[in-house]
């Protein structure tokens, strides 16, 4: 088994109309042990930027602490929030500054830019981005995830269309998938408000 699926996961992250969603599923596992079922795999950043780790837990929590630390840092600095696309450079090369011996993540960023415009990326656990116009999975849920995505997508969604959509694609791919599942956490964002949801999935 590789180390990246030693926890499972599962994330997905879409673009709708001046707006993105991101989800995860909920459960940490020891390979097909479950450990918790109300895991966190996506942080807010800022009110309009998030961030997603999937791989090993612990990598991932490590990851986001320093990240939260380095865009403190920046905050002090420059007096603003960080655009998505820093963001996603700041992290590129953090992972790349690792390399010999890297965390065990793979990230998946999503944010609202400059008037409005969803950005999503993802990278590889040495920071090798992949920026996408419409969504992003990562995990090891990733397969189906992108069967599902690639089946239900369709541009310029409203956000209530666009929550439907991503939480029908995440909660059948992670049936799919032994390692991840136990529902889902998903996160709306449009320009003026952040809206949270958890979903309830098959409990096995």
């Amino acid at each position: 088994m590789s180390i990246f699926e030693y926890n499972g996961s599962a994330l997905v992250a879409m673009v709708g109309k001046n707006c993105f969603a991101i989800a995860s599923d909920r459960r940490l596992g020891v390979q097909l042990q479950t450990i918790a079922t109300d895991f966190q795999r996506i942080f807010k950043i800022h009110d309009k930027l998030f961030l997603g780790l999937s791989g090993l837990g612990s990598d991932a929590q490590t990851l986001h602490q320093r990240l939260v630390f380095r865009h403190k840092l920046y905050q002090l600095r420059e007096e603003r929030d960080m655009k998505p696309e820093t963001f996603a450079s700041l992290v590129s090369a953090m992972l790349y500054e690792k390399r010999f011996g890297p965390y065990f993540c793979q990230p998946v960023i999503a944010g609202l830019g400059e008037d409005d415009k969803p950005f999503i990326c993802t990278m590889d656990s040495i920071g090798a981005k992949e920026l996408a116009k419409d969504f992003v999975v990562a995990g090891t849920a990733s397969e189906s995830l992108y069967g599902a995505c690639e089946s239900m997508f369709k541009p310029d969604m409203d956000h209530e269309e666009l929550f439907e959509t991503i939480s029908q694609a995440l909660v059948s791919s992670i049936d799919r998938d032994c390692l991840s599942g136990w529902g889902g956490h998903v996160y709306i964002v449009t320009p003026t408000e952040v809206t949270e949801r958890i979903l309830k999935g098959r409990m096995d």
